[in-house]
């Protein structure tokens, strides 16, 4: 810093005319003028020159100041500090360069900023602590200014993180009570072992040491050493700074027991009440854990009644000489609060009406705790939030008031326009739809569907209004036609077109369940085709584009006397032959079928999301009942379903999910035995992955027919014969040999047919896959599945058929991935099958794209 001063500045003081500013490139005059504390028509001496320096240095603008005197004029020659262009960091992996930046942006390194060298070389010190903390004692910052045209810097930072040492030895100095090898499973930090390659537990953390010497701590506390302390702790690096020894020395003290536990303080609720959440008893082993889970559900118990600023303290009263301690638990309720206002954010599409309808907490009430998470929990399960929080900010001046203001973020709850997507059991599906869970911000669902796929085609409208009434009733309906060859996915060969409609009501039984009735209609035309299986439709039979022709063999490959017949009715009783099976379903009741159906449903679930949960469980049981004397067929099905998750201990981003589905159905009144429309199908996705769709459980009877054996020909009038029918012929023909009709298997395959009784269940345990940010559009899993279908009404010819024997359940093992994404849900697995059956069709690799229906 030089400061130049006329050596008549410093004799004799004079009084300013003007102030001129030399040197400024980008800093206003202004910016100098109001720094200085001196102006035109002040004294100025000596001091007051000194005091303007150093106020116009302490702006930190200039790298150099200059005051002289030109006349009366006070003459100021600055040396602005160069502006940062550009800032450039290589090298970095473990801190990302976005938090790099930003941590430079707060100490005052921007672009655009004025450069500080000071600064930089401070944040390269705090920089080089972090890795440290890390474990990485032997990375290195680097730093370079390089000057730029304009008086500009590039400022260059150049990272070599080195790696994070290793954990040689971890010693715990002055345990008696426990072992090492006990304590040593209460660290989360431990010596290289051979998973370390993946869990890095043996790299050294400053903040996991302080974890761990916290988690220890409460190790002894929790079984009853209250005077546990940690004495010191010590941590040496080797000289290459590659391995890290720990010592702490500890004193683990008495243990002690409770002699008594009482309430004090001002408890406002019954002491009855509040003891039921007392953990802790007279001679139980003091757990400080218990302690402050008791501490928490006493402040949760008063908060639920308006006292959300309850504070409950547990004061331990030791006694030395006998090693006991006296509990006391101190309420201090503070004032009943009361919600003056609930408000929302973030709803810039959804109605205010369909939030606060979902409130349990209302306004001027006591504030409840429990019924405001409960009313950020019912936001967050509708599905068309992918968040929802919840702030409780007291009113200004008010100690007795609070507002809640729940805060969600929108997430797509519907689409609208044309999509394409791919599966393996349906091919590539083809859609034009419009689905909308929360239609126009009114929370109402709308549904406008045109699809089509390899085996099936679907056109549908549906319309539900969740609060139907005040009270919650939701009423809705629908009306649909599809179309489906189900020959196209592992299914015995049959086509149906149906169409039909409901109207069906929901009603609330309480908070996390409903009752759900429908009322529908269907009408179903079925469609075999001559490789009809024989469950289906009876055999041998004729084909219809066959004909059958009655003749006379003239020993010398030529027939006389032909006569084509319409059907076998019209041959000889010497030609009739009695089918090999009994009549299939479509024999007994025919192919076109209205049926009036009700369906009763009860569901309950505490998901914690309405889309990828997981936390909470769900289950749903339905009858579904075809309504008898107008009905074409009585029958009726019992479906179960059940899901839930369990979080893993010791692996809090890990999660159990178990799921379970059941299925049975049969046939009443004139109908015997279920529809085999309606019938159980198991395998593929959602079922157990690793056998292809629809593949496992029960297969069909394959068709036969009568056999062409040869050609038929005739005697022309000149004697020479004449083809009319047969193999070769324009059309074919049945021909009887002896009296005898050839007839055999046309189709030798034997399709799933599926049966009347459904067993699926499997396990998941859900893991996050590493450097994802947001999970939740995101599900990764190993698995097990289990499942198969069964019959109680096998027929006899039936390959695979089993009634209910869970010996003959299938399972496999895999990895899975799901992935929400703006085209739809993207599903994969990698699944190996354990126990396939003789008719089962593997299929290891599987995935589903963008499906639909």
């Amino acid at each position: 810093m030089l400061v130049l001063i006329a050596p008549w500045v410093a004799a004799d003081s004079f009084v300013i005319s003007d102030i001129r500013v030399e040197g400024l490139q980008r800093i206003s005059a202004g910016t100098v003028f109001a720094a200085l504390p001196v102006g035109v028509g002040d004294v100025v001496d000596e001091p007051m020159i000194r005091a303007a320096t150093r106020s116009l240095f302490a702006t930190g603008n200039f790298d150099d100041i200059n005051i002289g005197q030109d006349g009366n004029v006070l003459v100021i020659i600055v040396t602005e500090r160069p502006s940062i262009s550009e800032i450039n960091i290589e090298g970095n992996k473990a801190i990302e360069t976005e938090a790099l930046l930003e941590g430079l942006k707060g100490a005052g390194l921007s672009v655009g900023q004025v450069f500080r060298r000071s600064t930089l070389e401070g944040m390269q010190l705090e920089l080089q602590r972090q890795y440290v903390l890390q474990g990485r004692y032997d990375a290195t910052i680097e730093t370079e200014v390089i000057p730029e045209p304009r008086n500009r810097v590039t400022v260059s930072i150049d990272v070599d993180e080195g790696t994070v040492a290793s954990i040689k030895h971890i010693n715990v100095v002055g345990n008696k009570v426990f072992t090492e090898d006990q304590l040593s499973d209460v660290f989360e930090l431990h010596t290289t072992g051979w998973l370390s390659f993946f869990t890095n537990d043996d790299k050294y953390s400053k903040e996991k040491l302080t974890g761990d010497l916290e988690g220890l701590t409460s190790y002894y506390m929790d079984r009853g050493y209250l005077e546990f302390r940690i004495d010191s702790t010590q941590v040496s690096v080797s000289p290459d700074k590659k391995e890290v020894y720990i010592t702490a020395n500890i004193t683990e003290g008495e243990k002690f027991t409770i002699s008594s536990v009482e309430l004090s303080g001002d408890l406002v609720l019954p002491a009855s009440d509040l003891s039921r959440f007392l953990l802790i008893a007279d001679g139980q082993i003091f757990s400080q854990q218990m302690v402050t889970s008791t501490e928490e559900y006493l402040t949760r118990r008063l908060g639920d009644e308006g006292y959300n600023f309850a504070k409950v303290t547990g004061i331990p009263d030791v006694n030395d000489e006998d090693n006991t301690v006296a509990m006391k638990f101190f309420v201090d309720p503070g004032k009943r609060t009361y919600v003056r206002r609930i408000n929302f954010k973030g709803n810039l599409k959804t109605a205010d009406n369909v939030l606060r309808r979902e409130m349990r907490q209302m306004e001027s009430a006591p504030a409840s705790a429990a019924k405001i998470e409960q009313s950020r929990v019912r936001l967050q399960r509708l599905g068309y939030f992918s968040r929802a929080v919840v702030e409780t900010p007291g009113v200004a001046g008010q100690d007795d008031l609070i507002d809640v203001t729940y805060t969600v973020e929108e997430q797509s709850s519907g689409s609208i326009g044309a999509s394409v997507g791919y599966a393996q059991d349906a091919g590539i599906i083809y859609g034009l739809n419009l689905q909308q869970d929360n239609f126009m911000g009114t929370g109402k669902r709308v549904g406008i569907g045109l699809n089509a796929s390899r085996y099936q085609d679907v056109y549908n409208f549906s319309y539900t209004n969740p609060y139907y009434t005040e009270d919650g009733v939701s009423r809705g309906f629908n009306i649909f036609y599809r179309s489906t060859d189900l020959s196209e996915v592992n299914i015995a060969n049959y086509s149906t077109n149906t169409f039909g409609g409901a109207v069906n009501f929901g009603y609330p039984i309480k908070e996390t369940a409903r009752l759900g009735f429908s009322f529908g209609v269907a009408n179903t035309d079925i469609s075999t085709g001559q490789y009809a299986v024989q469950e289906i439709r009876a055999s041998p039979r004729l084909d219809e584009n066959y004909s059958w022709f009655q003749s006379t063999n003239n020993g010398d490959g030529t027939y006389s006397g032909i006569e084509v017949l319409d059907t076998l009715s019209d041959l000889p009783p010497s030609y009739q032959v009695a089918p090999p099976s009994g009549p299939g379903f479509l024999d007994e009741n025919g192919d076109e079928f209205l049926n009036w159906t009700m369906t009763a449903s009860w569901t309950e679930s505490t998901l914690n999301r309405g889309r990828m949960a997981t936390r909470g469980a769900s289950q749903t049981l339905a009858l579904e009942v075809s309504a008898p004397e107008i009905s074409d067929l009585e029958f009726y099905k019992l479906t179960y379903e059940a899901q839930v998750f369990y979080p893993v201990p010791f692996l809090n981003t890990w999660t159990l999910r178990l799921r379970t589905e059941l299925g049975y159905g049969d046939g009443y009144g004139n109908t015997t035995g279920l529809p085999f429309y309606e019938n159980y199908f198991a395998g593929g996705f959602g079922s157990v992955r690793g056998y292809e769709s629809n593949t496992l459980g029960p297969r069909s009877t394959p068709a036969e027919q009568y056999r062409v054996v040869q050609p038929v020909t005739e005697i022309d009038d000149e004697g020479n014969p004449t083809q009319i029918g047969g193999p070769d012929g324009n059309e074919f023909g049945y021909v009887a040999s002896d009296g005898q009709l050839s007839y055999g298997v046309i189709d030798n395959d034997n399709d799933p047919f599926g049966g009347n009784v459904l067993i699926e269940g499997g396990a998941e345990l859900l893991f996050p896959l590493p450097f994802i940010k947001d999970q939740s559009q995101l599900r990764t899993s190993f698995f097990l599945d289990a499942g198969n279908v069964f019959d109680t009404d096998c027929g006899p010819l039936q390959q695979s058929c089993n009634d209910v024997d869970f010996g003959e359940l299938r399972y496999s093992v895999g990895i899975g991935l799901t992935w929400v994404t703006g085209f739809g849900p993207m599903s994969f697995s990698l699944a190996k099958p354990i126990n396939s059956g003789d008719f089962d069709e593997e299929e290891v690799f599987q995935f589903t794209l963008g499906r639909g229906f």
